[in-house]
């Protein structure tokens, strides 16, 4: 910015660079705010230099981040100065201070365009350079011919072309339904015809925007492109100020490979062998050298080729070249080159048969794992995992088993996990995969997950053979002085169920047996502690005949433990005790479980539907894809009965936020134990003794999908069922220390009828919110406070929203200082009708607690309503023309919460469902109007009757009707959500959309919802 000559402009920022504290510079910035408020009032005085002059200390004052509310007309209004310099200060004020949606910009859209179609080159580079950077609606569909003409102009200078060309993108991507593109294939084959390579090169950026749209239409632009790389690749014509580095115009030659990846496989001979020996020449030619800087073009141009490659699925041999290239990569010491080259193997790996080259690699890719940067451990990792195959899986895997003793916290989990599927999926022998996963729990138990010791239990009890070799595995085990709860769990099950087979064996004997677990029973937690009850009952049946002794110490312990708190172990510990009185019945009672029926690991499916999508994709595809982790998520979902929660691994990715529980094999092994035990005693004990064993099978309970409301703080609090991003979530229920203060459930169903309250607090912080709805889109202002005297730290707030919201969350501070308050401002369109919900996953430390919340955010389906009164006519005549399903659907309800009618109306009201009295003649009736507002619909009348019938408040009919099917369903179900008779303030969180609670069936016909005479004559 050209600032000589302004001596006030350089006294101020002098001024402000001297303030000593944040006070001081406040005052300086607010006494130099109220001077120029006061020169702006008297507009007439104000010379166009000192216009300008203050216009600059405005901007000053906006980049310091002080709010600047005034003079934005001022600033517009210079736009139109003849001068060059009050019109570039124009131009750049307003593009940084004034949003696309400004209300001011509409006055400054004549005076832009006169400058795009003037003769001004000057000027028409800053006015196209301010639309690029705003690229706001209004500005896309009054600017955009203008724009579009001056780029196919032959008559304009390169510099103009090519801002017009970047200007055009802008607009483009902002807006592409307002942008006409049409017919523009033979106008964009033209411009790959330039020879000034920086029209070509803004053009090449345009084209990949145009070709990510729609290919289809420009197929004419392929042979051009694979020519321009031809050009490049054997650097004819390229100037010398394009060369960098002694690569020719490195930008351009990623754009154009990165356009043909948008293109199926390229089918014309001729075009496939010319553009395979450009990349050919591509791949011979870069090497690294010690120059970073060339490194980093050449590697550009390299990384991008590969994917080319891939994409057009090369012949074997250029495949094994691509790979050997990669293989000197991974060797090198740079260690940005080494991730590069990891990352590269692995997408290779994803999208073509090359595992028997990459294998050759497989040394020095262990050697990765142990590399200084966790980032390309991570990226090793990720390779050997995808490398693996029943010829090397056995070294692969004791590496990992290796490497688990000194890797970081931070990847054991996701190490066990990989190292625990890889040894199921490539066993050569099932002892062998027993040895990996005790090894794998006695190296990192706090990481493994149970359902990884529910799996080996299913192996063992449908093996035979593996049964005496599992058991002596897991005496061995518990010989050692230290070992981590998940071993105690699986020894106790496995020698409770096998022990009896070691017999035997010196140190196996019943007593041994019960000696060494009750060793480890003071340690352990309460759902260990049930399954040692149960192992105890299991070693007494199999003592036969029996010892009066062990007999006795066991029975001790159950009469211990019948007083016990937790009502799973008092209950396990009542009913063994009697059942062990039964004598030989107990035999019978506690049988072997049965076999469980086979089916696929619930972790090697997850691992193959998330690859089933990856195999042979394009690398386009694999782009769109980068920022979804493939690294699998374990869910922890506590059962509805209130004992600790039993792991369910889940393959987690964004959008879907479902869990997925496979519920279906834990009801089986539940039906098999349940049957075992009916078919001796049909008592309840016997029943309620299956239920008990009932959590030790392999898939986890069957309440393991169920979440308990105790822990709805820091759970997903109504997550959606489908929601955009390109973040990994948790799924599952996460364990804070800090307790929120209030209902965090009540806290946003108020905020779904009131716009402004708070919506979440603890004894830290608080979360309010304010929000302002205008049809189709939303503002809210998140105000994060600090409720204590110590600042909070790592502060993060992430929008997580669903498909049919688009939300732009601003900046979030990482510190909020004591007693103080941020606002955040998040602004939100609605695309379509849908009831899925946001959520905002907030987390902050303070001092050694860190908390971390997901919130449902009340941005819902009633929030774009607009409330309409309508006259009779108006609404029998739209009523009659929406005929039936699906854009008018009905349905009766039941379990309504009971409600008298004007109840009902104010709530209705409240959901911002305008009621219409007197349309309907029935005074038991409602009949209510109101406007739906989304991109796709517009503005929707919607139409809504309630017949209820006074005898029985408990159901009614619903009719919904508008003139769109999505819309019709999702306020159906809205409303009924409403009027469910279980309060929603205290449903559980669940991870999928909830399906409406049971409700009891009535017993009696009711007569008024059924009787055609009570529809309004016909019309409704």
């Amino acid at each position: 910015m050209a600032l000589s000559g302004m001596r006030g402009l350089s006294v101020f920022i002098s001024d402000v660079r001297n303030c000593q504290n944040k006070d001081q510079e406040r005052l300086r910035v607010d006494k130099e705010l109220g001077n120029i408020r006061t020169r702006f009032k008297n507009e007439k005085g104000v010379s166009p230099y000192e216009k300008k002059k203050y216009v600059w200390k405005m901007l000053y004052i906006y980049m310091l981040g002080y709010d600047v509310d005034f003079g934005h007309m001022e600033t517009v209004s210079l736009i139109s100065a003849p001068k060059y310099p009050e019109k570039q200060v124009g131009y750049i004020v307003t593009s940084s201070l004034l949003n696309e949606n400004h209300d001011f910009l509409r006055l400054a859209i004549n005076t832009v365009r006169n400058d795009i179609i003037g003769r001004n080159e000057t000027f028409q580079c800053l006015a196209l350079t301010m639309v690029g950077n705003i690229g706001g609606r209004e500005f896309a569909e009054s600017l955009a011919p203008d724009v579009q003409k001056l780029l196919i102009s032959s008559s304009c200078r390169p510099l103009v072309r090519k801002k017009a060309a970047l200007c055009l993108l802008r607009l483009f991507r902002k807006n592409p339904d307002v942008v006409n593109v049409d017919g523009w294939a033979d106008r964009m084959a033209q411009l790959l015809d330039e020879r000034d390579l920086g029209v070509l090169t803004s053009s090449m950026s345009l084209l990949v925007a145009l070709v990510s749209n729609n290919h289809e239409a420009y197929w004419s632009c392929l042979p051009k492109c694979v020519k321009m790389l031809e050009r490049l690749a054997r650097n004819q014509d390229v100037p010398q100020e394009y060369t960098y580095y002694g690569i020719p115009s490195p930008w351009l030659q990623v754009k154009t490979m990165r356009a043909l990846q948008y293109f199926p496989t390229i089918e014309d001979p001729n075009t496939r062998k010319a553009l395979f020996e450009v990349l050919q020449r591509i791949l011979m030619g870069t090497d690294v050298v010690k120059n970073v800087n060339k490194n980093n073009a050449s590697h550009a141009v390299l990384f991008e080729a590969l994917a080319l490659v891939m994409h057009l699925d090369a012949e074997k041999e250029m495949m094994s070249q691509c790979v050997a290239l990669l293989g000197k990569f991974i060797a090198v010491r740079e260690p940005n080159i080494r991730y590069l080259g990891l990352e590269n193997m692995t997408r290779m790996l994803m999208v073509t048969d090359v595992q028997d080259i990459i294998k050759r690699h497989q040394a020095q890719i262990i050697t990765s794992l142990k590399d200084p940067d966790v980032s390309i451990r991570r990226r090793a990792l990720d390779l050997l995992y995808g490398m693996c195959d029943v010829s090397n899986a056995k070294d692969i895997v004791e590496e990992l088993l290796q490497y688990l003793n000194t890797a970081d916290f931070a990847m054991r989990e996701e190490l066990s996990l990989k190292a625990a599927i890889l040894a199921e999926k490539f066993a050569p022998d099932l002892s062998w995969y027993v040895d990996v996963i005790l090894q794998l729990i006695d190296k990192a138990g706090d990481f493994v997950s149970d359902d990884i010791w529910f799996r080996v239990v299913q192996f063992v009890t449908n093996n035979e053979d593996l049964q005496p070799y599992a058991a002596a595995k897991a005496r061995d085990y518990l010989d050692k002085p230290a070992i981590h709860e998940t071993m105690v769990k699986v020894s106790a099950y496995l020698l409770g169920e096998f022990g009896h087979l070691l017999a035997r064996r010196p140190g196996c004997g019943p007593k041994e047996l019960f000696s060494v677990l009750h060793e480890k029973l003071p340690t352990v937690s309460s759902s260990t502690i049930s399954i040692l009850l149960s192992t105890y009952a299991k070693i007494l049946m199999h003592t036969q005949p029996p010892d009066p002794e062990l007999q006795n110490q066991i029975w001790a312990i159950f009469n211990k433990y019948e007083s016990c708190i937790d009502a799973e172990i008092q209950q396990r510990a009542v009913e063994y005790f009697s059942l062990s009185r039964k004598g030989a019945a107990l035999m019978d009672i506690l049988a072997e479980m049965p076999k469980f029926p086979e089916r696929q690991s619930a972790l090697i499916k997850r691992a193959e539907d998330t690859e089933v999508d990856t195999a042979d994709q394009s690398a386009i595809k694999l782009r769109a894809q980068q920022q979804m982790s493939n690294a699998l998520v374990v869910t922890d979902q506590p059962p509805a009965n209130g004992t600790p929660p039993v792991g369910q691994l889940s393959l987690v990715k964004v959008p879907s936020m479902s869990s997925n529980v496979d519920i279906s094999s834990a009801d089986q092994a539940m039906a098999q134990a349940n049957g075992t035990l009916n078919n001796v005693d049909q008592t309840p004990s016997a029943d309620l003794l299956g239920d008990l064993l009932g959590p030790l099978a392999i898939e986890g309970p069957p309440g393991a999908a169920v979440q308990s409301d105790d822990h709805a703080v820091s759970g997903l609090e109504g997550t959606p069922n489908a929601v955009d991003g390109a973040a990994i979530v948790p799924v599952g229920e996460q364990t804070n220390s800090v307790q929120p203060i209030g209902n965090i459930n009540e806290r946003f169903h108020a905020l779904c009828l009131k716009d402004s309250g708070v919506l979440y607090e603890d004894p830290f912080t608080q979360i309010g919110i304010k929000a302002e709805w205008r049809a189709h889109q939303g503002r809210l202002v998140l105000f994060l406070g600090n409720k204590n005297t110590s600042p909070l730290v790592s502060v993060q707030a992430l929008i997580l929203p669903p498909s049919h919201l688009k939300m732009e969350l601003s900046l979030v501070p990482e510190t909020i200082p004591p007693r103080a308050q941020v606002q955040c401002p998040l602004e939100v369109v609605n695309l379509r009708p849908s009831r899925d919900i946001a959520v905002l996953d907030f987390s902050y430390k303070f001092g050694s607690n860190m908390v971390n919340v997901k919130l449902r955010l009340p941005a819902i389906v009633n929030k774009f309503l607009q409330p309409i009164s309508v006259s009779g006519d108006e609404f029998f005549l739209q009523w009659r023309s929406l005929s039936g399903p699906p854009l008018k659907l009905q349905e009766v309800v039941r379990g309504v919460r009971p409600m008298p009618l004007l109840e009902m109306t104010n709530l209705f009201n409240s959901l911002r469902l305008m009621v219409c009295p007197g349309l309907d003649p029935n005074p038991n009736n409602l009949v209510a109007s109101t406007t739906f507002y989304s991109e796709s619909t517009r503005a929707m009348l919607c139409l809504i009757r309630i017949e209820t019938d006074p005898a029985d408040r408990t159901q009614l009919r619903m009719t919904v009707a508008s003139g769109d099917p999505t819309l019709t369903f999702e306020l159906k179900e809205f409303i009924k959500e409403q009027l469910v008779s279980i309060p929603t303030a205290t449903r559980a969180p669940a991870q999928v959309q909830p399906a409406p609670p049971p409700v009891a069936q009535p017993t009696s016909p009711v007569a008024s919802l059924n009787d055609p005479g009570a529809m309004l004559a016909g019309l409704l």
